[in-house]
């Protein structure tokens, strides 16, 4: 079998994401595949954004299992745009779009 290159290939999950996946390393795509549907599954993304439902979905309810993910997740895009969800509160939400920041953060 070939190994496995860019998002396929498996890398190692920090403590937090792996107790929350149950598994020590993934693909960067079965990592996100899990998170989305975690979320899903538990209705975790808003319907409305200031009572309009315009973007529904786009952003994510932080639970308490999520919240503990996501607090790790300090990171600076190649653009030097700052994640920060370090200070993220249970039943806040974070913009979908940060969910990548939230996997780099978590992985070594």
């Amino acid at each position: 079998m070939a190994e496995e290159k860019g998002l396929n290939k498996p890398v190692k999950l920090k403590s937090d994401l792996a107790a929350f996946l149950g598994v020590s390393s993934l693909p960067r795509t079965e990592i996100t595949k899990k998170l989305w549907d975690y979320i899903k599954a538990n209705k975790l993304q808003t319907r409305t954004i200031n009572g309009k439902p315009e973007n529904a979905g786009k952003n994510i309810v932080a639970d308490a299992k999520l919240i503990k993910i996501f607090k790790n997740t300090k990171t600076t895009s190649k653009t030097g745009k700052v994640t920060d969800l370090t200070k993220l509160q249970e039943g806040q939400t974070i913009d979908m779009m940060q969910m990548a920041s939230v996997v780099s953060a978590n992985i070594e």
